[in-house]
């Protein structure tokens, strides 16, 4: 037999917010590993020397501190238990709920190299979800500090119908934990985030914006007279014209009445 600290005896208890990751996620390994552990047949997993785990660790005082800061709202409830009003299996240790909003707080890091917003809002979804629910709120911030020394804050609000999909499927894994029963992969897909703009981007070092920067400079004056030339000849097309022909320029009505104009490579004699 093997010794478990008091805090693994503890998360045998419940779900939280990393393991609603794995129970809603596409990998049967990780699952079937979480069931065995919650069941208590094997140790937890030992992170201690996964490095992108311990920078996490390192990094989330920083990484609340840098949030607070920039946003001027303050986290508290840090690394607070909370459990759900009704579901005494689900749980979270939170990182902090933003006291100005209510909103679920969130710290990560992550490596720099193909990051994305959408991804990583993406990647920790069930997670995020599962904090909402637990702790009754509507909103969430993901912050985010990359190894390439960016920062990124995302808002992420309540999603009513994954939360349902979330609960069902980690309640049959909480079932199977409990009658031994080996449990589904689920792979349900995590609703496509809604990013909520929030910084200012230089993008002077940019040579493709520079590029195109100059070419849309250059073009916007001829494209406003072209806007405005379609609206003028779509004026002047009599209503009950299928086509009209004229100075290099053809004019087409669809059967649902849209009109839209084609150069013409010969000009064409005038229709009698």
């Amino acid at each position: 037999m093997f010794a478990l600290k008091r805090e693994d005896v503890d998360r045998r208890t419940f779900l939280g917010g990393s393991d609603a990751r794995v129970v809603m996620g596409r990998d049967e390994g990780a699952l079937l590993r979480l069931w065995r552990e919650k069941r208590g047949e094997i140790e937890p997993q030992d992170l201690s020397g996964e490095l992108i785990v311990q920078l996490g660790v390192a990094t989330e005082d920083l990484n609340r501190g840098w949030y607070e800061k920039q946003s001027g709202h303050r986290v508290g409830q840090v690394q607070r238990r909370a459990l759900h009003a009704s579901l005494p299996w689900m749980a979270a240790t939170l990182d902090g709920v933003v006291e100005q909003t209510g909103a679920v707080f969130e710290a990560k890091f992550m490596l720099p190299w193909s990051f994305s917003e959408e991804a990583a809002a993406e990647k920790h979804m069930a997670q995020l979800q599962h904090n909402m629910l637990v702790v009754g709120t509507r909103s969430s911030v993901l912050s985010i500090i990359t190894g390439g020394g960016k920062w990124v804050e995302i808002t992420i609000a309540a999603d009513p119908l994954y939360q349902t999909v979330l609960v069902a499927v980690e309640k049959a894994f909480w079932r199977a934990v409990q009658t031994g029963d080996r449990p589904q992969l689920w792979d349900a897909e995590p609703p496509k985030p809604r990013i909520e703009a929030v910084r200012v981007v230089d993008m002077s070092a940019s040579n493709a914006w520079a590029e195109f920067s100059a070419l849309f400079r250059t073009t916007r004056s001829a494209h406003l007279d072209h806007e405005r030339a379609k609206a003028e000849l779509k004026a002047l097309m009599p209503e009950d014209a299928k086509e009209a022909v004229g100075h290099g320029v053809r004019g087409k009505r669809s059967k649902a009445g849209a009109v839209s104009f084609d150069v013409l490579e010969v000009a064409h004699a005038p229709l009698q």
